[in-house]
């Protein structure tokens, strides 16, 4: 285990003191800062402000998206952040010899619409999942596959279009998740390293040396202060650290997250370090048109300061090997359906989560995808229909008993299943978002029926 702490005179307190300041109060240090700034310029005629405004970049995205889009949530509002590792700007440091844009952190911060509550929900970037038809910003579209998740953002910004990447990444959150996200924010690393380095660096305490040639990383054991690319080689590294996935990654970028929100806390007082901040902070930022200032960004960090700790979740999306329905995949993880359903659907219909409410379906795991048996008959009359979605099914390790055509043409998708079945039914529905299996007295034995209609949902991974 590696420990993360604060520089010396601003460490946590130890057992029996006064407890460490945790993670979810991040936006709460964020937000005084922003408020700071607002009191401390407005004196000097709002120059230091509207300069610090100015570097936010904004992006419209809709049309990139397109119509496709899942209905607008029953309340509250979801915000995309995307941790992009964009090299521009970077010259020698870490990193160097990328081509392309990269996203390193995707989740989704859900505020309720009551303002009394929020969920953080981080996709694992080895999610593997359908990245749907995007635009590439040349004109051309890229061709809908089956991959890491975090490959989205990269098609998207082929070109070096930060709008079109983030509308790929929405795109791709939003098919398949069936949640509609209302706005989004990228951060590129050198807001990251410019935040820290503006604060003096953070402490880390690894008990044992780090050495990672893909992070770029060569740290001594013991408790020691890091900025740069020794920051960025910390939290990136994955390989040389813990159990070498990307699900222990995000716990420790977590970690480092509430070790730069004490040392925040500590410094922001001192103007130089506060505007050093800010200007790496605002200078990194692309956001849509309706976010892109450093007001609007303030009332949405506010708002957050207002909840109780205890009613801002930190979850991650269900998940499990991909090896356990693709036995040769041993580097990537599928969602668990029927529990990644569960949490979606609280968000789109702006209901709170909790881990405890998810921990229960999190540990059902739905049948091994080899062992359901899928018939994929053709209702719609356009012909290959049944055999191309069979293809993707056989894909995500489902067996697939038979094709053909329906007995009778159909007006809307089904999956049927006879008794016996139903777990069977659930994780072939948790890869056809907005379908409802139904037991059927007249369904096949032995197998689920996916009867295709006009309303296919896409196949998601």
């Amino acid at each position: 285990m590696n420990a993360v702490r604060t520089s010396p005179g601003n460490r946590p307190a130890r057992s029996g003191g006064r407890p460490r300041p945790p993670r979810r109060r991040i936006g709460r240090w964020i937000a005084l800062a922003a408020a700071l700034l607002v009191l401390g310029t407005s004196g000097a005629g709002g120059w230091l402000y509207t300069r610090l405004s100015g570097n936010i970049q904004g992006a419209g995205v809709d049309d990139a998206i397109g119509d496709n889009r899942p209905g607008a949530t029953q309340g509250g509002q979801n915000i995309l952040v995307i941790g992009s590792d964009s090299r521009e700007g970077a010259g020698d440091g870490y990193g160097r010899g990328l081509t392309t844009m990269q996203s390193d952190t995707l989740l989704l911060l859900h505020v309720g619409g009551s303002g009394k509550w929020a969920t953080v929900v981080s996709f694992p970037r080895d999610s593997w999942v359908r990245i749907p038809a995007c635009d590439q910003g040349d004109g051309t579209f890229s061709v809908p596959h089956d991959f890491k998740i975090n490959e989205a953002f990269a098609i998207g910004g082929s070109t070096g279009d930060t709008g079109k990447a983030a509308a790929c990444a929405i795109k791709t959150v939003e098919q398949n998740t069936r949640v509609r996200v209302d706005h989004f924010l990228v951060v590129d690393f050198r807001g990251f390293t410019g935040m820290i380095n503006a604060l003096g660096g953070v402490e880390i305490c690894p008990e044992r040396p780090i050495h990672d040639r893909k992070a770029h990383l060569d740290l001594r054991a013991g408790c020691q202060t890091v900025k740069d690319s020794q920051a960025l080689g910390y939290v990136r590294a994955r390989y040389s650290l813990g159990d070498g996935t990307d699900i222990g990654r995000i716990g420790r970028q977590q970690e480092f997250m509430r070790a730069l929100a004490a040392r925040a806390k500590a410094r922001l007082y001192d103007p130089r370090a506060l505007y050093g901040f800010l200007d790496s902070a605002t200078g990194s930022l692309t956001t849509d048109p309706e976010l892109a200032g450093l007001k609007p960004l303030y009332e949405l960090a506010s708002g957050l300061t207002s909840l109780p700790t205890e009613r801002i979740s930190f979850l991650t999306v269900p998940n499990y090997p991909r090896e356990r329905d693709v036995p040769s995949d041993r580097a990537n993880v599928v969602w668990n359906g029927p529990a990644a359903q569960r949490l979606f659907t609280a968000l789109t219909l702006d209901r709170e989560m909790t881990g405890a409410l998810l921990a229960g379906a999190a540990r059902q795991l739905p049948p091994a995808a080899a062992t359901v048996a899928v018939t994929v008959l053709n209702g719609t009359g356009v012909p290959g229909k049944a055999r191309e979605t069979a293809g993707r099914l056989r894909g995500l390790g489902f067996r697939i008993s038979g094709t053909g055509n329906a007995p009778a043409p159909a007006d809307r998708t089904t999956l049927s299943y006879p008794e016996g079945l139903a777990d069977q039914a659930r994780a072939v529905a948790a890869r056809l978002p907005g379908l409802v299996p139904v037991r059927s007295d007249r369904a096949a034995p032995g197998t689920v029926t996916l009867t295709i209609g006009p309303d296919l949902p896409a196949v998601t991974g």
